[in-house]
């Protein structure tokens, strides 16, 4: 029978599976974790989940802080089997460090991710058979998990999407839970975006001749043109 994270997570009592650490203070994660969040990039109005069992999950858990990591809630579960990808857009290029989970002592905790970068097809048919750009083994475990990618392939990151094929449940859990999503990196404004606030900032109102006729009325009033001309 599967439980919620929290659930099994107060059962275990913090001292039960390994990497649990029973009183650790985690006050003292904070200063180096957040030196280099990427959760102010994440372009949440575009995260996708796949099989989440209750829509917009997936995302919910993306949007909790590094202070909230801890929470129980919200939790992303999958739906009708142990499998889910999580795709995650960011608003420029980033340089990725590591990827930070938090799962369940249990069962229900995912064993394999799979990392793509940079992909807008990948499904479950296509996560099985593309070659992914790193592959983790988690543990089972209700601590944090930092997972440190290999940095030369992650030099250039516009969108991540996470593929979680299986769990420790070996197929007798049908259900995957995930309490915390979050990365580390360094975030590069994309070369284009400079030119185009530069541009907005000054912007000709002939250049927006698409954007409504009154527009291009000032415009031609000012140049002395008639309505006809």
């Amino acid at each position: 029978m599967s439980h919620h994270c929290h659930d099994e997570h107060a059962e275990s009592g913090g001292g039960h599976g390994h990497h649990d650490h029973a009183g650790h203070d985690h006050s003292d994660d904070i200063t180096p974790a957040l030196q280099f969040s990427l959760y102010q990039h994440i372009n949440f109005d575009e995260v996708t989940t796949l099989n989440e069992a209750q829509y917009g999950s997936g995302k919910a858990i993306l949007k909790k802080t590094w202070a909230e990591r801890l929470e129980p809630e919200p939790e992303l579960a999958s739906d009708a089997d142990e499998q889910l990808i999580v795709n995650i857009p960011f608003t420029g290029q980033v340089k990725l460090h590591s990827i930070l989970i938090r799962t369940c002592n249990s069962d229900s905790a995912p064993r394999t991710l799979k990392v793509f970068i940079n992909r807008e097809d990948i499904d479950f048919a296509t996560a099985e058979e593309a070659e992914p750009t790193q592959i983790f083994e988690l543990a089972r475990t209700s601590e944090v998990q930092d997972l440190a990618v290999k940095r030369a392939r992650f030099s250039k990151v516009q969108r991540l999407t996470l593929f979680f094929p299986d769990n420790f449940g070996d197929d007798d859990e049908d259900v995957t839970r995930i309490t915390y999503l979050g990365f580390r990196g360094e975030w590069m404004q994309l070369g284009r975006a400079p030119t185009n606030i530069l541009y907005e900032a000054a912007a000709n109102p002939s250049d927006h001749a698409l954007k409504g006729t009154a527009v291009n009325r000032m415009g031609d009033h000012l140049s002395g043109r008639g309505p006809g001309i």
